[in-house]
């Protein structure tokens, strides 16, 4: 409804949502950045006008880009609880640590946010069938929200993309293409470029080829400042692969400020694993926030959080730019220290990460061993996706139970043995 025009990343072309554009049609792989009129946008809201809206992502309409409310593909995502980690704070020794759980969207991941705005415009824009290209959670996303729209979805997913995911994507009607992934080139994205011209709709979670659902993510950031009553944290950490989530909670910070909602920015903090860190790599040499500086990882990824598995950072340009013009960082961690910080999640917070998912709470703690934080500040961390996405994992890391008769001294044993528990 506010939105003034597109513009390509790479080469300025600009579109309007009239053209409907997906993809800069100069073929340079430049994302497609929507500016909207702040002007008019703060002329139609402020604080008090969020009181009285439903309490999902689709409060901030305004912010959005669907210009016609009627194509609104939804199932509730957003809205997200913004919880207080006082038993986990304590045991970081932060007084004002808070989890933004984003497993309790509809499919178990953020990628809800992105996909309901995408579906959404591709339903306007007339689409009949959309194509993937992900690791696993944005296709499954993809996937539930065509099946609401009654769009035929096609999955390129790769090889060792986790079964519990699989079986989300196939029970939604996805049909799914696992592809073998040998070299350092993704070959998901190879796929997907292929069918575009055949009539489908490119919707993965990265903005060169769907400018439309970074826009969803942007959604995080409003909540998190309307959740500690319009305040801006300190620091926000953020899991990256191809960074699109980054660029999204960047850019909800920026219309906050625009339209005069907050005064002020978070510091952005990047995460990714040690097995694949192509944009840390970059802000470590302090690349410029351009595409073409960014350099992508010589091989394939190699981590457990394949949900971070993007070996380029689609949109590294624009996380860049989030980190140089916040002041922020960014921090690599081992799958270790990622197994840490689910077990961490969960049993002292309740909450059930997949790898992926955690990796902002392992850049926490080695944020935190680094002296990065001031043990008073406020910081958000996102957990982005549910630990029951990749039990195969999860199962690793808990490892067998006890399987004994219903026996007293059977028990005992199996109590001490398993447990270190002593059973009188």
């Amino acid at each position: 409804m506010f939105v003034k025009y597109l513009e390509c990343s790479r080469c300025g072309r600009r579109y309007s949502l009239e053209d409907k554009p997906v993809m800069c049609r100069n073929n340079d792989l430049g994302r497609l950045d929507i500016y909207y009129d702040y002007k008019a946008i703060a002329e139609e809201i402020d604080r008090e006008v969020f009181k009285d809206r439903e309490y999902n992502m689709w409060r901030y309409l305004e912010y959005l880009p669907l210009p016609d409310q009627q194509y609104r593909v939804s199932l509730g995502e957003g809205w997200t609880p913004l919880i207080k980690a006082k038993r986990l704070g304590e045991r970081l020794g932060l007084k004002n640590l808070y989890l933004k759980d984003e497993t309790r969207n509809p499919t178990g991941s953020f990628k809800d946010r992105g996909m309901s705005v995408s579906v959404s415009m591709a339903k306007y824009f007339g689409f009949d069938k959309t194509v993937t290209a992900s690791s696993g959670n944005a296709a499954v996303s993809l996937a539930a929200y065509s099946a609401r729209a009654g769009i035929e979805c096609i999955a390129f997913v790769p090889h060792f993309t986790a079964k519990g995911k699989i079986a989300q994507l196939m029970i939604y009607g996805a049909k799914v293409f696992r592809l073998w992934w040998k070299t350092s080139r993704d070959p998901t994205v190879e796929m997907m470029l292929k069918l575009i011209d055949k009539g489908f709709y490119p919707s993965p979670s990265f903005g060169p080829f769907n400018p439309y659902q970074i826009e969803g993510s942007k959604t995080i950031s409003y909540e998190i400042i309307e959740q500690l009553n319009w305040r801006v944290p300190s620091q926000v950490f953020v899991p990256v692969g191809a960074a699109s989530l980054l660029t999204g909670v960047y850019r909800g910070f920026i219309d906050f400020n625009e339209t005069g909602l907050i005064n002020g920015y978070p510091k952005l903090v990047a995460i990714q694993p040690k097995g694949n860190y192509p944009f840390v790599r970059a802000w470590i040499e302090k690349k410029p926030a351009k595409p073409e500086a960014i350099e992508p990882w010589p091989h394939p990824p190699e981590t457990i959080a394949t949900g971070l598995e993007d070996t380029y950072p689609w949109d590294g340009d624009y996380g860049l730019k989030a980190l140089y013009e916040t002041n922020g960082y960014g921090v690599v961690v081992s799958d270790q220290e990622i197994i840490e910080a689910i077990k961490l999640l969960a049993r002292y917070e309740g909450i059930f990460a997949e790898p992926s998912g955690a990796a902002g709470l392992a850049g926490l703690i080695k944020a935190l061993e680094e002296k990065r934080i001031d043990r008073d500040e406020e910081i958000v961390v996102l957990v982005t996706g549910h630990g029951l996405k990749d039990p195969e994992i999860i199962g690793k890391i808990t490892g067998e139970t006890p399987l004994i008769n219903p026996d007293l001294q059977e028990f005992r044993e199996a109590a001490k043995k398993y447990y270190g528990l002593e059973i009188k």
